[in-house]
């Protein structure tokens, strides 16, 4: 219901700017037409009294019907019953422009019969007083009809109509300014309503992600504040673990937090070094430790096709996947800043978890394509729907729930921070998902460059 008056204003608002640009429309359109029709009778007067000046010098009768036709929009023949001198049709043309008060171009040409041409007689500026001859001559078209006979063509018109509608042209202008900043505004309030949306579900999903741990740190500093807990080493431990697993809960959603604001800064500097990826990556999945946040989830990791084991107990993995083989070392290097690209695969390795449908399995592949590295993070989780793909790298954006009993989790910021890291590495980062089978992000490394290698 709150949402019912902003799209009522919405709708009303366009309905309205609709409905002016409608009636701009139809009255520029009639004051087109008028001044259209006004040009074309005061032409129509002004030809005729040519005609009529024309016949009176020789001492003959014009024809009964009218001597002016209009063969098109700008060009006209005017029949005078006798031969034209073209001085005298000239100084006539000017006449009753001048008289009229037409001031636009025009050209004109006699027929001669005994060519069968049409002569091209003056092109004349409404600017000029002298004879302003046409660079390039118009070949003005006959008319069988007539014998003795010129034509007029007006190159300007619509020139001329434009310069008539400067009014109509300065308030259309001032509507599309208006329509402009009425569009502009009700962007803002789209997304302010939006904004406020966001921050809302935001403060919603922090304050559920940090009322729990909260309330169950709370629960165990009483239970550990009892007389006789010291009497019950096992119990003990048992809430001082408790207290530890909520506490680390906390801080990796805060660091999600302070990951997200970090990577939106404007002195956001990446320090980039060689980074070898299978080293890392190894790092990664052994600090995760998947064991520990699901019994019988696993992490498997295959470089080259080839599956390397990595327990998460083990401190020395890291260390015998680049002492054990120097190619390993060198070949899966990339130029990166190695906290954010740590902090990207956990995201990721996080998310696949979080969204498992049964014992999370995650299967990480690192291969070459060429000079370049593609490493993959295949889940078999829940899957996102084709519809909310394009959005799951949104600031705080999270997959809506299919049902109630699996809400949504977390704060929508892990794959916020992930695009924000690749775009300013200038990697590319794919999604491919579907519903019920699971998720996969690819990542593309690009060659380390030239001056990196060296360094490394």
């Amino acid at each position: 219901m709150k949402s019912l008056p902003i799209r009522l204003v919405v709708l009303l608002g366009v309905l309205s700017v609709v409905g002016i640009i409608a009636v701009q429309v139809y009255w520029v359109r009639r004051a087109f037409d008028n001044e259209e029709r006004q040009l074309d009778q005061t032409l129509y007067i002004a030809l005729k009294n040519v005609a009529t000046s024309l016949a009176a010098y020789r001492r003959v009768d014009l024809p009964s019907q009218s001597p002016v036709s209009q063969l098109s929009s700008n060009y006209y023949v005017v029949n005078v019953n006798s031969e034209i001198d073209a001085n005298l049709l000239d100084y006539y043309l000017r006449q009753e422009f001048g008289r009229l008060n037409l001031r636009l171009d025009y050209e004109y040409a006699i027929y001669d019969c005994a060519t069968d041409h049409m002569v091209y007689g003056n092109y004349v500026s409404a600017t000029d007083a002298a004879p302003a001859p046409a660079a390039v001559p118009t070949r003005l078209p006959k008319y069988s009809q007539y014998t003795y006979y010129f034509g007029l063509h007006l190159p300007q018109r619509a020139p001329y109509f434009m310069s008539r509608l400067n009014g109509w042209v300065l308030t259309s202008g001032l509507l599309l300014v208006v329509v402009v900043f009425f569009g502009y505004a009700l962007f803002v309030i789209l997304r302010q309503k939006r904004l406020s949306e966001v921050q809302r579900d935001f403060i919603n999903a922090m304050s559920h992600e940090f009322k729990t741990p909260i309330a169950t740190i709370a629960i165990s500093a009483e239970v550990l504040s009892a007389p006789d807990i010291a009497s019950q080493p096992q119990r003990l431990l048992n809430y001082a673990s408790i207290i530890r697993e909520e506490n680390r809960r906390l801080s990796q959603q805060v660091d999600k937090v302070l990951q997200m604001a970090k990577s939106e800064r404007s002195e956001f500097r990446l320090h980039r070094e060689p980074v070898n990826l299978a080293t890392l990556l190894a790092d990664v999945i052994r600090q995760f430790d998947i064991s520990g946040k699901h019994p019988q989830g696993r992490v498997e990791l295959f470089v080259d096709s080839c599956q390397l084991s990595v327990c998460s107990d083990d401190a020395h993995a890291s260390t015998t996947l680049t002492t054990d083989n120097e190619q390993l070392a060198t070949k899966y290097q990339v130029w990166a800043d190695p906290v954010h690209l740590a902090n990207v695969l956990f995201n990721l390795l996080d998310n696949a978890v979080k969204y498992a449908a049964g014992p999370p399995v995650v299967r990480v592949a690192l291969a070459a394509e060429g000079p370049r590295l593609r490493l993959t993070l295949a889940d078999e989780g829940i899957g996102i729907a084709p519809a909310h793909q394009p959005r799951v790298f949104d600031k705080f954006f999270r997959v809506p729930a299919a049902n109630d009993l699996r809400p949504a989790q977390g704060f929508g910021l892990g794959l916020y921070y992930v695009r924000n890291v690749v775009l300013a590495h200038g990697w590319r980062i794919l999604l491919r998902s579907q519903p019920g089978q699971g998720s996969t992000f690819t990542l593309f490394f690009p060659p380390v460059p030239a001056h990196a290698a060296a360094r490394a």
